[in-house]
């Protein structure tokens, strides 16, 4: 019975804990070397992989990576678990039967009462102990599992006091005489003494190499177009000379390393920065038509087509690879590697790099002086003439662009892009200013109107050359007359100017300018003025009465009504008329005379100002209807008429001549003295 009772209590017991738990324990064992071998494997193929693989195949490698460990890392997490279970259950299951067969064979036994009785406070004690333990596992095996779901849904990184702020395996790139290797570290980085503790894995037999201990300096990431590797950063060192290129296990493990590092972004720089890849050469078109192709054939119904801007490092990646001068071109735009965002942001940066704009910095100004103009048809005519100055690459590659925003715009329903949208994107890409100014930035508006009126009309525009292509068309004449009106010195009213209509433009001119008849300029001469006549005393009885203003009206009125027509224009273009030979010459206000238009704007008796450059316009009066009632005009004194007084016969025309002579005469009689200055026109006829 005390072989039995050993037997049952605790032979048995102890043999299921050996085969129960510590055997299924090594089966875990088993699974988690073979798994973590698995894995490691699987990584070492993975990291060997060629990163100009197409990206699906790279997708799928890193999905089946971090599937492998997953399943490692759950099977991690059963080992460490079991092994756990183990070291907590052999506290009570190893125990508890040796105790059930002492205290059997105390009980069998008669003559250990005593040893039974001294057990007791043992015994009791023990059993405490294990109702605590075995409570202490229940509790224990909840928060284990508790902590292995956690871990299962967010792997967490901590830093234990005194342990390296990151740790784990990394690849270095070791150059020999015969080409290059990958060599297995295990590192450690410690962030607050910037140390690099670096322990190889692979030691080859024989080979002295053994742990390396390296202070940082700088950690940049590498390039993915730079390396064949994938997740690869550079670090610099006290110790080595030159950079040490280090490739992660993933790619978030590239960045836990260069987080520790304090790792920086590597600074891009334009791919189009050799001269030759800045001008329009075959590259360059073959860029652009394929870029267009691209567009039309699988983007041309995107919505905002050309206004969503890409990513700019897909672009440098498209541009590097496009622009690489050791097989330029070789790059498929129609393949799913390539979105339209980064094609049309692709293109318009080649356009904004070029060393010289598409519509060139010569014609720049003559462009923006065309779209500022009000009238259409200059407008048009203007460009027109314009983009046949342009050289033949550019004219070339202009007709290249706006046909394919011509094709663009007819799909404007389904990629809400209008003609005007348009302007206002390539307007800035193909015609920028060579100088960034104030004035640049106000005509960027105008630069859009360029662009915009190319797309609206772009059949006639390249249908063919202008009739003229040497010089763009005039501009229209303005058809509202001009308002502002002369500046002028004096503060005395302003004399007439009249047209003479019978002269020539250039004597006009001449006599406007001041000139002689030999083309000279002559000096302006002094004045020569004539006192009026002194009052005499007690009035003069023979001279006639002075009409009063009422009187003159009445009296212009009677004219009219009797049929009395105006008298015909003299040579030079003054009307007069009965009225002014009247006796009234003495009143008080002088009326002006009647106003002569001479070209167009010039109303009123008052030379407008002209432009530099505008020829003389000599029209003839337009018809007016009677005029109204007025008082009879008196002609002006002589200080208040200079223009008939400067100046000797020679230097006039004849009609001129004429209408002084006949001025003089009657303020002789008025007089009764002769008003010519001596030296200067004679009275009589000759």
């Amino acid at each position: 019975m005390m072989v039995q009772n050993a037997s049952d209590l605790l032979i048995k017991p102890l043999e299921n804990f050996r085969k129960e738990q510590i055997g299924f324990t090594k089966e875990r064992k088993k699974k988690f070397e073979k798994d973590g071998e698995k894995f490691y494997s699987m990584l070492d193929r993975h990291l060997h992989l060629s990163s100009k693989k197409k990206e699906s195949q790279l997708q799928e490698a890193d999905l089946q990576v971090d599937k492998e460990r997953h399943n490692f890392f759950e099977s991690s997490l059963e080992y460490v678990y079991q092994i756990q279970e183990v070291q907590e259950s052999k506290k009570f299951s190893i125990v508890e039967p040796v105790l059930a067969f002492l205290h059997s064979l105390f009980t069998y036994n008669n003559l250990t009462v005593e040893l039974t009785q001294d057990f007791l406070p043992y015994k009791q004690q023990l059993q405490l102990s294990l109702q605590n333990t075995r409570n202490h596992f229940s509790s224990t095996r909840e928060e284990l599992e508790d902590l292995k779901k956690r871990m299962k849904e967010a792997p967490l990184t901590c830093k234990l006091p005194g342990q390296p702020t990151i740790e784990g395996y990394l690849y270095t790139q070791e150059k020999w005489a015969l080409g290059i290797s990958w060599v297995k570290y295990y590192c450690q980085y410690e962030k607050e003494a910037k140390t690099l503790r670096m322990t190889p894995i692979d030691q080859k037999p024989g080979a002295k190499q053994g742990t390396l201990d390296l202070t940082l300096k700088s950690c940049v990431r590498r390039k993915t177009d730079s390396i064949d590797k994938r997740f690869c950063f550079d670090i610099e060192t006290n110790e080595r000379s030159g950079t040490i290129t280090l490739q992660a296990l993933s790619e978030a493990n590239r960045r836990l390393w260069m987080e520790a590092m304090d790792g920086k972004e590597p600074i891009y720089h334009s791919p189009i920065t050799k001269q030759e890849e800045m001008e329009l050469n075959e590259v360059g078109f073959k860029f652009v038509r394929k870029c267009i192709n691209a567009v039309e054939t699988k983007g041309i119904t995107t919505e905002g087509v050309y206004r969503t801007v890409g990513s700019n490092i897909q672009v440098q990646k498209l541009l590097n690879a496009f622009f690489d001068p050791k097989c330029p071109g070789d790059v498929d735009l129609q393949s799913g590697d390539w979105d339209i965002k980064t094609i049309t942001s692709s293109l318009k940066f080649y356009l904004r790099n070029l060393s010289e704009p598409v519509m060139t910095y010569k014609l720049h100004k003559e462009l923006v002086l065309a779209a500022k103009s009000e009238n259409l048809d200059y407008r048009l005519g203007a460009i027109h003439a314009l983009v046949y100055k342009l050289p033949d690459k550019n004219r070339e590659m202009l007709e290249l662009l706006i046909q394919h925003l011509v094709n663009v715009c007819e799909h404007s329903r389904e990629n809400l892009m209008s003609p005007s949208n348009m302007g206002v994107i390539f307007g800035p890409t193909l015609m920028r200013a060579q100088e960034d100014t104030v004035a640049a930035m106000m005509n960027i508006k105008f630069q859009n109107i360029v662009v915009e009126i190319l797309i609206e009309h772009f059949g006639k525009i390249y249908s063919g050359p202008p009739e003229d292509p040497t010089a763009p068309p005039v501009p229209p004449p303005r058809v509202a007359a001009r308002r502002h009106k002369p500046i002028t010195i004096s503060k005395r009213p302003l004399r007439e100017r009249p047209v003479f209509f019978g002269a020539s433009v250039e004597e006009s001119a001449a006599e406007r300018l001041g000139q002689t008849p030999n083309g000279g300029m002559e000096a302006p001469r002094p004045l020569h003025r004539s006192r009026p006549p002194a009052p005499r005393p007690g009035g003069d009885e023979s001279r006639p009465q002075p009409r009063s203003e009422p009187e003159l009206g009445k009296l212009g009125s009677r004219l009219q009504d009797a049929g009395v027509k105006p008298a015909a224009r003299a040579a030079n273009g003054v009307v007069t008329s009965p009225v002014l030979r009247t006796g009234t010459l003495q009143a008080r206000r002088p009326a002006p005379r009647p106003g002569v238009c001479g070209r167009e704007g010039d109303c009123d008796g008052v030379p407008k100002p002209r432009s530099h450059g505008d020829k003389p316009v000599i029209t003839r009066p337009p018809v007016r209807p009677p005029d109204p009632p007025c008082r009879a005009p008196v002609p002006p004194k002589l200080e208040q008429r200079p223009d008939l007084i400067a100046g000797t016969a020679e230097e006039m025309p004849s009609s001129v001549v004429a209408s002084r002579t006949k001025f003089f005469e009657t303020a002789s009689r008025r007089t009764g003295r002769s008003s010519s200055p001596q030296g200067r026109i004679p009275v009589d006829e000759s």
